[in-house]
């Protein structure tokens, strides 16, 4: 069952804010990585690589953990838990897009300009608890 985000979680998502996304490593320890976050519904997008090892680690444990933070007051901040799915990024759409949401139109390009054995995929955070300044707003 997903938590529903509060307006200001989806605004603090939407914008241009840096997140950090937790995974399980195989010996239990935990593993982390700055990402750029889009939204889908109450669900969190993050573009990679397949065989990165934030990839592995969700296909073997899905739990994760993601924290976006407000450039401009860092203490506003949403903390999402849930499980992660991870799909290939058709068309590398989803890196396209968090690309020219981060850097701006044209930044996309680059992903696009791949080749076919760099396969993009996209993860799916469906959150199930919801943390946060931003979350009780």
């Amino acid at each position: 069952m997903s938590n529903v985000l509060s307006d200001a979680a989806r605004r603090l998502v939407d914008g241009e804010n840096p997140a950090v996304l937790a995974t399980v490593n195989p010996d239990g320890s935990p593993q982390t990585s700055v990402v750029w976050v889009g939204r889908d519904g109450d669900d969190l997008l993050v573009s990679s690589q397949q065989g990165r090892r934030k990839v592995l680690n969700v296909l073997r444990d899905p739990r994760v953990s993601l924290s976006v933070f407000d450039q401009s007051d860092p203490l506003w901040y949403l903390e999402v838990r849930g499980k992660c799915a991870v799909v290939e990024d058709e068309g590398r759409a989803l890196a396209v897009a968090l690309a020219e949401k981060y850097e701006g139109t044209g930044a996309g390009e680059e992903y696009l300009e791949l080749p076919p054995e760099i396969v993009r995929v996209q993860m799916r955070i469906s959150p199930e608890k919801v943390f946060g300044t931003a979350a009780q707003a």
